[in-house]
């Protein structure tokens, strides 16, 4: 700055003041820890059963508005799902998420209640990735949530416009759950108002998340019932309806062996509308795909 320039602000107060007001930007980090409350063998207590563990994120809400309202996203945003063929052999092409199968069908499920019609599908994509911090901190391992919503169009999110979002840390907020039944008014990035409705999308995970998400056994497939020996075989999907049925007349052992089901646990999707893990549970393209089948298999 020039001798006798003013200064674009008075002091710290005003810098500060003049962050908050800014009507677009991060969303605040909040936390609390949890701790083990049940009931503890008389020796050789496992060390999680004492331990405290804290937890961060950030409002999805807040998040999701965000990126709905962000001006970048305004050209590249589809409002309501669509089928694509082509002119010249009038067979299916998929681009986009909104062009998928998926999120057709959960908009007629959706709309089979009538406050919902009319409104935008606003699908909220998960992902969850185990990492460890070794840089000063003990090695602590870490369960990252990234958030993103289908709306947007792949070219967005393949380059770095806050198309993506972290959530949190180990926890899964509800604060999403009104908006999937009653539907919001929501300012989008073309300036426009428009009324929309959540849905749960798909949750991104490798397959060691994939079983703790579907609350299965290790070793049998999140999405169908095809025995873990044999994942070729010919074999009915996973449904929560089914999972259910099985929970309420089957045993513990027997929805172990015969159906790889830990029947003591209950997977998140089951607080949510229209939404089920099995069919929500896609691969981790890194993880699955390149690492582990290219990298690990082939060519090691």
């Amino acid at each position: 700055m020039k001798h006798s320039d003013r200064p674009p602000f008075a002091d710290h107060q005003d810098l500060y003041r003049t962050i908050d007001s800014s009507s677009l930007g991060d969303v605040k980090w909040d936390g609390f820890q949890v701790q083990y409350t049940g009931k503890k063998p008389d020796i050789d207590i496992p060390s999680w059963m004492s331990s405290s563990y804290d937890i961060w994120f950030r409002d999805p809400w807040e998040v999701i508005w965000n990126m709905l309202a962000n001006p970048m996203f305004a050209g590249e945003m589809d409002y309501c799902p669509y089928r694509e063929f082509s002119s010249s052999h009038d067979k299916h092409q998929w681009k986009d998420f909104m062009s998928g199968n998926w999120a057709w069908n959960q908009t007629d499920e959706i709309s089979k209640d009538p406050s919902t019609i009319g409104s935008t599908f606003v699908p909220v994509i998960l992902a969850s990735d185990k990492a460890t911090v070794s840089v000063g901190t003990g090695n602590n391992e870490y369960y990252p949530l990234y958030a993103s919503i289908g709306n947007v169009q792949n070219n967005v999110c393949h380059g770095h416009q806050d198309a993506v979002a972290i959530i949190g840390f180990l926890a899964i907020p509800k604060i999403l759950r009104p908006g999937m039944t009653n539907p919001e008014v929501a300012r989008f990035g073309d300036s426009h108002f428009h009324h929309m409705i959540y849905g749960l999308g798909p949750y991104i995970a490798d397959y060691e998340e994939q079983v703790l998400l579907a609350c299965i056994v290790r070793g049998w497939c999140p999405r169908c019932l095809a025995p873990c020996n044999n994942l070729d075989h010919d074999a009915l999907d996973r449904c929560r309806e089914h999972t259910d049925a099985l929970v309420e007349e089957g045993t513990s052992g027997e929805l172990w062996d015969d159906y790889g089901i830990v029947g003591d646990l209950i997977p998140f999707t089951n607080d949510f509308p229209h939404a089920d893990i099995n069919k929500l549970i896609t691969p981790d393209i890194l993880h699955q795909l390149i690492k582990g089948a290219f990298k690990d298999h082939l060519v090691t």
